[in-house]
């Protein structure tokens, strides 16, 4: 076991001692979690298994996270970006990637695309602090490139952990490679926004990210209505 993987267990051992919350499952968990961290597949075209169901605390999957070597992205990070908010928020955002200030931050949504979602949230009557921000990878792909699928499938695990442990009444998508990953589609991302469909034991409403409206300003007006759809869909 490598000596970051060692500090981790370690730290997980202690919060267990001290009777602090790691996990709602066995005792069995903690080195089902280690060994999902430490699973790096191998070539890069692989994917490692699916690990077992591990219904986690987000605390102790965001440390875990830290760790994680399931794809090669992790070897050109800075930190990963696990996801940021309450962990019973009502509406989750998923997006697509960290990209460079995220990278160095460690935080999701922190750039330019950050601060015009914050704005397109507090435009329908919505703060950030009370919705649930996370990427379908947790980690920058090189040069903001898309991420690949086999990096996506590598971070499902992740994201579907994420999902169980909020419990969501409604998820927003945020951009296509998202709106691919959470509902199989590829169609456009311009078909799919404003559409609602079922994913993650949520309601989903894709919509455009905010990146994309940054490059394409006259698309911001089909989004606003997007958000009020959202804000609409929480009152219910």
């Amino acid at each position: 076991m490598s000596q970051a993987l060692g500090q981790l267990a370690e730290n997980l051992r202690c919060r267990r001692r001290l009777g602090l919350a790691l996990t709602r499952g066995s005792a069995d968990d903690l080195a089902r979690l280690l060994a999902l961290a430490g699973a790096a597949p191998s070539p890069v075209a692989s994917v490692a298994a699916p690990p077992p169901d591990l219904p986690l605390e987000l605390e102790s999957m965001a440390l875990a996270v830290g760790q994680c070597k399931r794809c090669p992205l992790a070897h050109g990070r800075n930190k990963a970006v696990f996801g940021q908010g309450p962990d019973d928020a009502r509406l989750m955002f998923i997006g697509e990637a960290p990209g460079a200030q995220e990278d160095q931050q460690g935080l999701p949504f922190v750039g330019p695309a950050g601060r015009l979602l914050d704005n397109m949230l507090a435009a329908v009557g919505l703060r950030r602090e009370a919705v649930y921000v996370t990427n379908i990878v947790k980690c920058r792909p090189p040069n903001n490139r898309d991420p690949r699928p086999e990096e996506v499938a590598a971070c499902r695990p992740w994201l579907e952990a994420q999902a169980r442990a909020v419990g969501p009444k409604v998820i927003c998508t945020l951009g296509r490679p998202a709106a691919l990953a959470v509902l199989g589609s590829d169609a456009p991302i311009s078909a799919l926004r404003g559409n609602w469909h079922e994913a993650l034991g949520a309601r989903v409403l894709p919509t455009f990210h905010p990146a994309y409206l940054l490059r394409s300003p006259q698309r911001k007006g089909q989004a606003y209505q997007d958000m009020k759809a959202l804000a609409l869909a929480l009152k219910d």
